[in-house]
């Protein structure tokens, strides 16, 4: 045993005892995570614990500390059952803890069990075809790296600009590695073979990375990350376009009353806006024609509709008359879908309509 496994055990045998002294039974098991698990080991590498805890009794076991002797940080922190099963539910590629951890420990033979159920339940998870959920999974942290993108290049300085850097290149590979079903098993130093690895990405993803983190002016900055992001949405969208999609046929019990919803939120506003010359009253409503058609169409077999590129500001009109267009083009799938458009000639034909077979 070398002078680190003998400091591991030292720690570990703390953690116990303290236990035993201030909270008996807090402790379910322990395990060794990090480097120390993948052999990725150096002078300076800390104790990764997973230290999994009963009850909040076991929460006086954390303890942050620097050992001086060797020049290194260890952060003893305890766990929940409920984080590990957060973990479990494969929302981010963090679960090396989870996965791999080395059990060193375990009070009783039920917790080793417990562990290796939830296990099996995130292999089971990666096993499977990757499918619709699964890029939703990876999307959601795509538009968090986005969110970073677009803080970075509003940024007004070099120094402003990079302090949105370390959230895109994150949730960027995090990202990557929820479209790979896969998780990060290396520590960070690490990262670059990992991602390598993986057979969804971008062409030169590491390199573009690289050329973010080496940017020594605002302007390079903003540019090597549009570069990664340009990289990040093409790959997204070629796999986007080879996932097997099963979509409703067309029908009344997916369209009924749609046709309807969207003469009635937006023609009149078109109208108006064509009139007054509103371009913020015209955009909007066929963007929100747009979002609507997009929910349909991801549900329902109804075809493609370009809707904004009936946007013309310099010509409301023709705008407007662009809006009626991809109406007609909506209505002629909703009229093939055995549907017709509830139109009255004026209000009390609606009334009475509405009114029948009401008992009046």
């Amino acid at each position: 045993m070398n002078s680190l496994e003998i400091r591991n055990r030292k720690i570990i045998d703390a953690v116990i005892r303290k236990e035993q002294a201030v909270c008996p039974g807090a402790i379910a098991l322990i395990g060794i995570y990090g480097s120390f698990q993948t052999g990725d080991i150096h002078p300076l590498s800390d104790l990764d614990l997973l230290i999994l805890i009963n009850d909040d009794r076991g929460w006086q076991l954390g303890k942050a500390f620097i050992q001086e002797d060797l020049g290194v940080g260890h952060d003893i922190y305890c766990t929940t059952r409920e984080s590990l099963r957060q973990d479990a539910e494969y929302d981010h590629p963090h679960i090396s803890k989870l996965m791999d951890a080395q059990i060193v420990y375990c009070a009783d033979e039920k917790y080793r069990i417990e562990l290796e159920t939830l296990r099996e339940q995130v292999r089971k998870k990666l096993a499977e075809p990757f499918g619709e959920e699964d890029y939703r999974k990876a999307e959601k942290e795509l538009k968090e790296a986005r969110c970073c993108y677009a803080d970075a290049m509003t940024a007004g300085a070099l120094n402003d600009a990079r302090r949105s850097v370390g959230g895109v290149i994150f949730f960027a590979e995090n990202a990557l590695a929820l479209l790979n079903k896969t998780y990060f098993c290396k520590g960070v130093s690490r990262r670059r073979e990992e991602l390598d690895a993986m057979e969804r990405k971008p062409d030169h993803l590491c390199g573009m990375i690289e050329n973010v983190l080496a940017a020594t002016t605002e302007e390079d900055l903003k540019e090597q990350l549009t570069q990664l992001m340009k990289g990040l949405d093409f790959c997204f969208r070629q796999v986007k376009g080879q996932l097997p999609r099963k979509k409703k046929p067309a029908g009344a019990d997916t369209l009924s009353g749609t046709y309807e919803e969207m003469f009635s939120n937006w023609h009149g506003k078109m109208a108006q806006a064509a009139e007054k010359g509103d371009r913020h009253l015209a955009f909007m409503s066929l963007e929100s024609l747009n979002e609507m058609l997009n929910d349909i169409s991801s549900e329902v077999d109804i075809g493609t509709y370009d809707v904004l590129s009936a946007y013309d500001p310099g010509d409301l009109r023709k705008t407007a008359d662009g809006f009626d267009r991809i109406l007609r083009q909506y209505l002629k799938e909703y009229e093939k879908a055995g549907l017709r458009p509830a139109r009255y000639a004026d209000v009390d034909e609606f009334a009475a309509e509405y009114m029948r077979n009401c008992g009046e």
